[in-house]
């Protein structure tokens, strides 16, 4: 097992950057979780964003965020980033991280371990 708290959401003015963290503890290593990073916006349906492997070497980026977030993961402090620039209105949503045992492949990936979401505001 795995438990994941995020932390850095906020109010950011469009244009501007936030840095989300996640700090994971648990029984099993860090570095035996595949993780990622996914959002609610109000009225739809949870999207996934970024994935990393367990390894780091494979990652995953959803169309509307490639080149403006970016995924990484520090196995010495058991934490996964994701660095979010040129924050547009339409990224206002909750951001939860994830975690599974399972490789993600693409977009087909989901997390058996969820953090609690922190709320991500972006005003026009």
């Amino acid at each position: 097992q795995v438990q994941l708290v995020e932390s850095g959401g906020g109010l950011v003015q469009a244009g501007g950057s936030l840095r989300l963290s996640c700090a994971a503890s648990g029984r099993n290593t860090f570095a035996a979780y595949s993780m990622g990073w996914f959002r609610r916006a109000p009225g739809k349906d949870r999207e996934l964003l970024v994935s990393i492997s367990y390894s780091g070497e494979t990652t995953y980026y959803e169309n509307s965020v490639k080149g403006r977030f970016t995924i990484s993961r520090d196995y010495a402090k058991n934490t996964l980033d994701l660095q979010m620039n040129s924050l547009r209105p339409d990224d206002t949503a909750v951001y939860y991280c994830a975690a599974s045992l399972t490789v993600p492949e693409g977009s087909n990936w989901n997390g058996d371990y969820w953090g609690q979401g922190t709320q991500v505001t972006v005003s026009s």
